[in-house]
């Protein structure tokens, strides 16, 4: 579809959206009203939201789930809160566009009313950012924005249009060519081949270790880079640790999966990365998270990373055997030129050990029948409960941890996870439902973070989002329980003011806003109560009430025994 020249800005905007392969855009009102009007009689459903920074959540989860480009829109006084809510899309790398309102010239540096600037808000989270000052400018900037969202590291842009409603520019007559760049709908907008030279040094540097590690992360999943991931630990005889990012590339089940590395990993992964002559990077920047502080692997460890932005090579690790390219293509490569010898599978056996003797030490705790409820029994059941093709939405913090480590995924289902907003994982939810309408959303997020975004429970009865959100109710910020009381000592004093909230029936609330609710006291009842809300096909609440005292799993760290 491409827009005619001679239309309103809101025709052509309305036009240019919907060309670019937008399903649904997310907003608060009052903002280019005569755009989304016009976007009804283009097929594209409008999802108003209880607030800015939970639209922008939406289109987040709506794009990481889809690969499709998020859209969400605020009025100038709600500019601020969209800001806010693209952190996690830009930490996650997920392509949005945001378009926000702004007073005209007369009013600005007059102490208009709720207005300040923008642009210095929206600079942190955006790889563009831009003004439309003028109507014309507006089809050239809209694909300037697609085009960096969609990039090698896909990330928000932001336009910042004329008017408070954006009206300067929705009821001028555009005359520029307003033609659409199909390629940057979606991501990964271009797949960049590796250069022969470095395949050849990858693999002289792969060949020749001992033992070798793999690290996977988002860029892997974002390049459907799975099933040569997996084809190629196979030749290397190579344990898959992944970022959270990537959880479920491979089935969490498979032999050479060690699961989660990093801060919010399981203790197999560290100890086993931390043990490899060489680690081969897969799509992961390698930040501080994945990495326990840059000490897994240990620094000056032999590295091999493939990423699509070169800039993020060797950014972590210096002794790094660079291929920029596409993380599938790199991969197909890599097995192409790898010698067909068989390879030592003695790494892969002793790391295979190690995970299973964790997950010995395990089971019993996902079998308890103790109630309180404990959370490994609820990851549990919500293995055993989530369908083939199901897309598990996760918040950050223990949510992240609990499910990154409890809960088993195959590469048919899609795990989603907060980059660190809490609070982000329902209304991303919620938009990874309205992109995926075919596949069941479970979202799994605790009662400290689901009290951020109540209020879209209306939004998701309202469109019949078939989301089943669990709540792991312990009245707390179970995360911080040990540290608090660890600070407090012996000194007298009320802790648990400083960490408990509630208790609070969610289910109630649930049914409240005309959403069905289950509440969870007994573990034998989190299964059925599963079943039932996933057949649903609507939205409903399980609310679990679990214990606050059992710890997450921790991570190994280097100097740790066995």
């Amino acid at each position: 579809m491409t827009a005619e020249p001679g239309n309103t800005g809101a025709e052509t905007l309305a036009q240019m959206i919907a060309g670019y392969g937008a399903t649904h855009v997310f907003f608060v009102d009052a903002i280019l009203r005569r755009t989304l009007i016009a976007l009804e009689g283009h097929g594209v459903r409008r999802i108003l939201a209880h607030s800015e920074k939970a639209a922008a959540y939406m289109a987040d989860g709506y794009a990481r789930a889809s690969g499709r480009v998020g859209v969400v829109m605020a009025q100038s006084v709600g500019a601020a809160n969209l800001a806010a809510g693209l952190q996690d899309a830009y930490l996650h790398r997920a392509p949005i566009v945001a378009l926000t309102g702004r007073k005209p010239p007369f009013a600005q540096a007059r102490n208009a009313y709720q207005e300040i600037e923008h642009r210095p808000m929206f600079r942190p989270v955006t790889v563009f950012d831009a003004d439309v000052d003028h109507p014309d400018e507006l089809p050239r900037l809209l694909r300037q924005a697609f085009r960096a969202a969609t990039g090698p590291t896909p990330r928000p842009a932001h336009l910042d249009l004329l008017g408070l409603q954006a009206e300067a520019i929705e009821t001028a007559t555009i005359t520029a060519d307003a033609s659409v760049d199909p390629r940057h709908a979606r991501v990964p907008a271009h797949r960049a081949p590796p250069a022969h030279a470095d395949i050849e040094a990858a693999v002289a540097r792969l060949a020749g270790a001992r033992s070798v590690a793999i690290v996977a992360g988002a860029g892997a999943m974002l390049s459907g880079a799975g099933e040569a991931l997996a084809a190629l630990a196979r030749r290397l005889a190579a344990p898959v640790a992944t970022s959270l990012g990537a959880r479920g590339i491979i089935d969490t089940r498979d032999p050479l999966s060690i699961g989660t590395v990093g801060t919010y990993g399981a203790p197999p992964a560290n100890r086993i990365v931390h043990a490899a002559d060489v680690v081969l990077f897969v799509g992961t920047h390698a930040g501080d998270q994945p990495t326990l502080d840059w000490r897994v692997p240990t620094p000056g460890t032999p590295i091999v990373q493939i990423d699509a932005d070169t800039a993020e090579i060797g950014r972590a690790y210096p002794d790094t055997v660079a291929v920029p390219a596409d993380a599938r293509l790199a991969l197909e490569a890599l097995l192409a030129a790898l010698p067909d010898a068989a390879p030592d599978g003695a790494f892969a056996d002793w790391a295979a050990g190690i995970v299973g003797t964790w997950q010995s030490t395990m089971a019993p705790l996902m079998a308890s029948d103790a109630a309180p409820i404990r959370v490994e029994r609820l990851c549990a059941e919500i293995t055993r409960a989530l369908p083939e093709d199901a897309v598990l939405v996760a918040d950050t913090g223990y949510s992240g941890i609990w499910t990154a480590t409890c809960v088993e995924l195959t590469p048919r289902q899609l795990y989603l996870r907060a980059a660190g907003s809490l609070g982000w994982s329902f209304p991303a939810a919620i938009g990874a439902a309205l992109a995926c309408p075919d596949r069941p959303v479970l979202c799994f997020s605790g009662d400290g973070a689901i009290y951020y975004h109540l209020t879209e429970l209306e939004t998701a009865r309202r469109h019949n989002v078939p989301v089943v959100l669990v709540i792991n109710n312990n009245s707390a910020f179970g995360q911080g329980l040990v540290n608090i009381r660890r600070m407090q000592g012996n000194r007298p004093g009320n802790v648990d003011e400083l960490i408990r909230f509630g208790p609070t029936d969610f289910a109630a609330i649930a049914r409240a806003f005309g959403v069905e609710g289950i509440r969870v006291e007994n573990p034998a009842e989190i299964g059925p109560a599963l079943a039932r809300a996933l057949a649903a096909r609507r939205p409903v609440v399980v609310d679990v009430v679990t214990d606050a005292e059992p710890r997450a799993p921790e991570p190994w760290v280097p100097g740790m025994e066995g």
